[in-house]
This record gives structure tokens, sequence and C-alpha cells, in this order.
């Protein structure tokens, strides 16, 4: 993560012929890709939970090293140098089997990925950022960095670091380069399941990343590394607010390169403190399967479903998971009701007839038909596993009536039970939205039509509490009020829902109390309903 982690180095390392041949320093910068090896069945999430010591050295050590130092150094967690067209340093070790023995051993790794750095860097001009073309370069080393790391058996929902060298912020430019370049990065890894962290120094890359920490449409990275090097052993740093990448999002490099020497292996190495835990699952509205949230809807002129896959930030392309659903007027995503592993979608006809799709996570399999002669019943949503028996369950509204449809086994839905007889005629745009006050129930908004109201109530075992809660004024101008999941995955719940005056989709980002909106997609005309 130093500059001599690079093709070439901005940093006068040196690495004396004296040194025994234990030494490990980095003693040639030739570019090389990390092995791929041979296709390998054992895959690890890296680095998991993890709070303490960490270094990081150019060539991944040996075995025999890795031994020595579990055993006598203060160090549990290693950066290892994936990939990347600025990465300096040969990697004759970093191999799937070095990898499932490191952690067979009880090592945490760390995988970085040296791409390409900032125009505004003093660094090889071969390994620029391409200002031009940032965004699709941002994507397209993602696509390599999973690609190294797959070979290698570190599985979705690892965390794979960008390592961005110090540059200077005077050049706008070069700035906006790094921007589209991160974005990008961030929103391909998201996408293929995988976390995104970014290592610079403070103020310079860290710097950036904070001020555009809140950029609508901009997917800031999970995780920061940030380089001080004052030997202070924290995560906290006065030019970093705890509000940014709290929760354990955060390691600091607090020594850059220098030898050490445990069990008589020497090796050079920086300095690193790790504070890093998975983050919040997305809890629901995972349809395919990469961590983060998406939602669905039905083209009205064509009929066909869509698939919008979510990257924390923004929306991707859409793509087609269902044909010949333009007889359906309601589809809602009941979650695993096949218990199969995959997010399940129910949806009913416009004869009433109630329909079963088990979910494959690109489409779905033959579908099941679960009722006939629903057309009474005026709103369907997904509840959530409200009853606690562990089968997601559905709730519907006929006259004033809401009740609950007890998912179980057998891919089926038991007796429904009245749970509120009355009141909910005034009542529409249910939807179940997760446990949006985190008390370990699954709530459920609803909008009143009246006031422009959005309510939630919340949850209890087998029904909702009678006390509602407003969530604001202003809902009328709303349609296809959808709950999302954890879409940020920053622990809360989130909505997302159509502006009817301009067809824009925004998203509601919940924090356990109210919610505040912004634009995921600006327009999106002639899809509804979404789900």
């Amino acid at each position: 993560m130093g500059a001599h982690r690079l093709i070439s180095a901005r940093r006068n390392v040196k690495v004396k012929a004296a040194f025994s041949a234990l030494i490990l320093a980095a003693s040639s910068f030739t570019l090389a890709q990390a092995d791929a090896g041979a296709a390998t069945a054992y895959s690890t999430v890296q680095p998991g939970s993890f709070t303490g010591y960490a270094f990081d050295a150019c060539t991944a050590p040996s075995s025999k090293s890795m031994a020595a130092w579990r055993a006598n150094s203060p160090y549990k967690a290693i950066g290892i140098y994936i990939g990347g067209a600025a990465r300096g340093c040969t990697q004759t070790n970093l191999t799937a089997a070095w990898v499932q023995e490191q952690v067979t051993a009880g090592w945490k790794l760390l995988p970085l990925y040296v791409g390409p750095q900032a125009t505004c860097a003093s660094v090889p001009k071969k390994t620029l950022i391409d200002n031009n073309n940032a965004y699709a370069q941002g994507r397209t080393v993602a696509g390599d960095a999973v690609t190294q790391a797959t070979a290698l058996g570190l599985a979705k929902q690892s965390i794979i670091i960008y390592d961005l060298e110090a540059y200077s912020t005077s050049d706008a430019t070069c700035r906006n380069g790094i921007y589209n370049l991160m974005n990008g990065w961030t929103q391909r890894l998201h996408e293929l399941g995988y976390l995104s962290g970014f290592y610079s120094s403070v103020s310079s890359g860290i710097a950036d990343q904070l001020a555009w920490y809140n950029t609508p449409g901009y997917a800031r990275p999970d995780y920061i590394d940030f380089a001080r090097w004052d030997q202070v052993v924290t995560t906290a740093d006065a030019k970093i607010p705890a509000t940014a990448w709290p929760g354990k999002r955060r390691m600091k490099q607090y020594r850059g390169g220098h030898t050490e020497t445990y069990g008589d292996v020497t090796i050079n190495i920086d300095n690193n403190y790790v504070d890093f835990a998975p983050l919040p699952s997305a809890t629901m509205a995972d349809f395919n399967g990469t961590g983060w949230s998406d939602f669905l809807a039905k083209q009205t002129s064509n009929g066909n479903v869509y698939l919008y896959p979510g990257n924390g930030a923004t929306i991707a392309s859409r793509i087609t998971v269902g044909t010949n659903w333009k007889s359906m007027n309601a589809i809602i995503r009941i979650g695993d009701l096949n218990r199969d592993g995959k997010e399940d979608v129910i949806a009913r006809q416009t004869n009433g007839d109630l329909w079963f799709y088990p979910g494959t996570g690109t489409g779905f399999g033959t579908r099941k038909k679960l009722a006939t002669k629903q057309t009474k019943i005026r709103e369907l949503a997904a509840a959530g596993d409200l009853n606690k028996d562990g089968y997601p369950d559905m709730v519907a509204v006929q006259g004033g009536t809401l009740y609950l449809y007890p998912g179980a086994a057998g891919t089926k839905f038991g007796a429904r039970k009245a749970i509120y007889s009355g009141g909910w005629t005034t009542l529409n745009e249910l939807s179940g939205v997760g446990d949006f006050n985190r008390d370990g129930f699954p709530d459920l908004v609803a909008r009143q039509p009246s006031t422009g109201k959005l309510f939630l109530f919340p949850g209890k075992k087998g029904a909702y509490n009678t006390s509602k809660i407003s969530l604001g004024t202003g809902w009328n101008g709303v349609r296809d009020i959808v709950g999302v999941g954890d879409f940020d995955r920053d622990g809360y719940t989130d909505l997302i829902g159509v502006r009817t005056r301009d067809s824009a989709v925004l998203l509601w980002r919940g924090n356990g109390k109210t919610l505040s909106s912004r634009t995921l997609v600006s327009v999106f005309k002639g899809s509804t309903p979404l789900a």
C-alpha cells in the first residue's frame, strides 16, 4: 500500500544484499498478475470480522515464513496484492493453495488491487486513469479484480481494496477521473457480489471520498484503509468524521516500509490496524443474490418483468426475468417460500388466480397455482415471517379487514387469519418493509389517501401494533411504494416508490424512525407494479 508496492517506487526503499535470504523485502518491481491457478472448490470470505494488527508485504511471504510469524508476531492479518496494472511485485507464493493454507492456519486476508493511478500522481504513465473513460475503466478493473479474487478462492462478500496512491488535489480533471473510476469500481463490485474498499492518504484520496460521501448517484467505498504514518494505533482520525464509515469499516496504515523479525524470519512490511466487520445484510429484496437489494417491475406495454439490480447507490441496467405477465395485476416478492435459498414471487392474475413463481436468481422456475377467485382482495403485500415460524407470510386487505396468510411447508399458505377488522378501507399502497424499527419483527407501511400520510405499523408476533406511526405527508404523489430491505446496507431498511408527476424512482432511506429521499432513476414511465 505504500508506494513501493507500485511498479515504480516514489519512496526510496532500499534492500541491502547483506540481509539474510529470509528477508522478504521487495527486490523486484516487475508487473505480474496473480497466479490464477487451477479452479479450486475451496472458497473463503475475507477478511470477515477482524479487529487487530495487520501487515502487508509487497510479495506474499512463503507459507513457512507465515507460520513463523503466526506463532511469534502480534499480527493476525495480512494484506495481499491480488492484481492490478500498477502492482509492483511478483507473487510466486500467492496461489489458491497458499490462500487456503493461510486461512486454515488462522490468518485473515486483506485483498488489495493496485489498479490505474491518478494522472496527478507521480507514477508511470502506462498505469494511469483514463479521465475521459474513467467510469467504464473502473467497471473493467473491478471485473478483473473479481476474476483474480475468484481464482484465489476469495468468495463473494469478500472485500477488495483499491490501492490509490497519494495525488495532487488541485487538478480538477484528475479528481473527476478518480470520482468516476471509483464510482464504476464500487458499483461493479457490488453487482458481482463483492465489497469495495479504498486505500489512499488522508490528505488526498480520503479527503476526496469524504467530499463525495453523500453525493447522489455515487457509490462510495464500503470500507476505507487510510494512510497516516504517525505510528498511532487507532482507526479514528481528526480529519475523518465519526459519521463516515462508522461501525467497523476502517483500517489505518500507521507506519510505512521497514523490516521486522519474528521467529528468525525478517520481512519488509507496512503496519496496519484493522477494524472490519461484514456489512449488515440487505435482509430482503435480493433477487439475484449479490448481497444488494434490487427491485422488479412489470412493463405494461409488453408484459415483461424486469430486474433492476441495485448496488447500494444506483440501479444497474435492467434484466428480463419474466415474460407474458400482462394479465398480472399484483406482484409481490414473498421471500424464500420454498426454502431453496432463492427469492420467490407471488402474482395475482386478473381472473383472481394466485400464482407462485419460484425464483432462480436469473428468472423463474415452473409456476404453481396457489388459489383461485382472489378478485375481492384489494391489497396484497409480503409481510416477512410475521408469525416467526420460519416461513414468509403474506397480508391482504378484503373489505375493511387485514388478513394474515401464513406461509407453510410445501410451498403454500395456511388458512388465513383476520388480524384487524375494520379501518383498512381508508388505506392503500401496503408494503412489507422488513424490520424498520429494529425491534425484531417485520413491519408494514400503508398510505392514507385522505391525508397523504404514510404510516408505519410496527410488527409483533402474528400481527401489527394498533398504534401506527406517521412517516410523513405528501405520499399521494407517489405510486408503487415498495420495501426494498436495506438498499445501502447501513443497517436500516429502506423504501422505493415512483413519483407520479415525473415517473422518477425515488429511494427513501430509513434510519429506524424517519425517511429521507433521493432519486434512483430519473424517468421510469410505463412500468407498474413495482415489487
